[in-house]
């Protein structure tokens, strides 16, 4: 037979009683009667199968018993308290992952949710990866296509982005861009190659660098190493502090989208909550 569960609200009766030694008193602060105090305190001894308390002309006594058991529960009780405290203190945790190409768009997003949300955080966890497995994960961001259950972010739309200090021309021409560095996103630059042809230009690409993610190849346009395509939501923050210049005002979509994907059966509430702040901030 399996064990009888222990009637918690009976112990909370017996260790406010055992501080009273009074049934009057204790049913005030329970804020219940003094019959139902006495119906608790039975029934924890029913369950315990020994008496906790002896009746005087003065009010109650422990057993022996009842004295040797009151430490054991207050102290459980009052580790119970301390846990559940913690627990509420403790910040909540969403276990994200995301494709590294995303991270200039994503943590400044992530800064701001866990400044209005103190007690909300996320775990993220990047990779190159743009599979749909969640496994350990609450959520991910991917990017390529839309997958089933997935919310659209944004759509990739790409532009030549570069460092201002490279820039000697009040306005730059395509045939100008034969004389920089093209820092390639992917290793078969087929972000410049798609961008060039959507101007229906050609352009001698004499120097080249190419990079394993976009992010790489917007840090080193940064840095002034070249000119790279680069997505117009990545750069937003970029362009804004002038860290980057977009000299030409033509984009081409290529087609693929950043989006969300969520566990639907993710026992992580906060996790709307997520989604709605990536959704719309």
């Amino acid at each position: 037979m399996p064990p009888r569960s222990l009637p918690l609200n009976a112990v909370h009766a017996f260790i406010v009683t055992a501080r009273h030694l009074n049934l009057t008193h204790a049913a005030r602060e329970l804020c219940i009667t003094q019959g139902a105090v006495s119906r608790k305190i039975a029934s924890l001894e029913d369950w315990l199968g020994f008496t906790l308390f002896v009746r005087h002309a003065r009010g109650l006594h422990l057993t022996a018993q009842g004295a040797s058991l009151l430490p054991v529960f207050k102290n459980s009780v009052e580790q119970m308290l301390e846990a559940a405290e913690q627990a509420i203190r403790s910040p909540v945790t969403v276990r994200l992952k995301a494709p590294t190409c995303a991270m200039r768009w994503l943590v400044p997003k992530l800064v701001a949710l866990e400044k209005a949300r103190p007690a909300l955080h996320v775990s993220l966890t990047t990779t190159v990866d743009h599979n749909t497995q969640l496994e350990n994960f609450d959520a991910a961001i991917l990017y390529g296509t839309l997958p089933p259950g997935a919310h659209r972010l944004f759509d990739e739309i790409l532009t030549p982005v570069m460092a201002p200090g490279l820039i000697d021309t009040p306005a730059l021409a395509l045939d100008d861009l034969a004389r920089f560095t093209f820092l390639h996103p992917t290793a078969d630059g087929r972000d410049w190659m798609l961008w060039l042809h959507a101007q229906h230009a050609s352009v001698a690409m004499v120097r080249n660098q190419h990079f394993d993610t976009m992010d790489l190849a917007i840090g080193a346009a940064v840095q002034g190493f070249g000119v790279t395509v680069a997505d117009v939501t990545l750069v937003e923050e970029d362009l804004a502090m002038k860290r980057l210049v977009a000299p030409f005002s033509a984009t081409v979509k290529t087609g693929a989208v950043y989006s969300f994907l969520q566990r639907p059966s993710s026992a992580t509430p906060q996790l709307a909550d997520v989604a709605a702040w990536l959704l719309t901030a």
